[in-house]
């Protein structure tokens, strides 16, 4: 059986990576990492779907028996990939997303040489602030703290193999898919 793909996504918040990355996942093929966090969870969020929601103690603990691929400190909340499920789907043939901010993504593409790095811009950061003020899921001083991160950001993008401008929704989701199929077709040299 032919092994998955291991694909790292970042983009600030407000992107549209989730909804790129919902209609991507109607795919058998591929699996979903799900993240641990220290946040609190966001209205409609459910634990072990969207986020695995830990204390921080909890997430220390994790950290201290090596269990986390990666693991960032983004806007006062740890964020981290479990191992395990990875290692296992991977091994399935499952094509593996793992949908981090840039600190974590950098770690795994290090540690990761073969995994595939695709960041999703916004078309600006005007267009990105007005997204994320229309989501109407945080306060404006939160929604400065994220532009202000998403600057810091997307200058990392060209540490990335692949960036995809999400100006257009479907073209974005396009763009994605010629990604993979391309990988798909690379001659590996192992």
């Amino acid at each position: 059986m032919k092994k998955g793909m291991l694909i790292v996504v970042s983009a600030p918040s407000g992107c549209g990576k989730g909804t790129i990355l919902a209609e991507i996942l109607k795919d058998p093929g591929y699996y979903y990492s799900v993240s641990a966090t220290t946040r609190a969870p966001r209205e409609g969020e459910v634990d072990g779907k969207h986020y695995h929601f830990l204390t921080k103690e909890q997430f220390e603990a994790l950290i201290a028996e090596d269990k986390m691929l990666e693991y960032a400190q983004y806007c006062d909340n740890f964020y981290g990939t479990p191992l395990p499920p990875i290692t296992e789907k991977l091994e399935q043939g499952k094509n593996v997303i793992l949908e981090i901010e840039v600190q974590g993504a950098l770690q795994v593409m290090k540690k990761c040489p073969d995994a595939v790095s695709i960041f999703i811009k916004p078309p600006s950061v005007q267009a990105l602030r007005e997204r994320l003020i229309n989501r109407g899921t945080e306060s404006l001083e939160v929604i400065e703290k994220r532009v202000a991160e998403a600057e810091f950001e997307i200058p990392i993008a060209a540490q990335y193999q692949y960036n995809i401008v999400n100006d257009n929704l479907e073209d974005a989701i396009a763009d994605f898919r010629a990604v993979v199929r391309a990988e798909e077709c690379k001659v590996r040299k192992d």
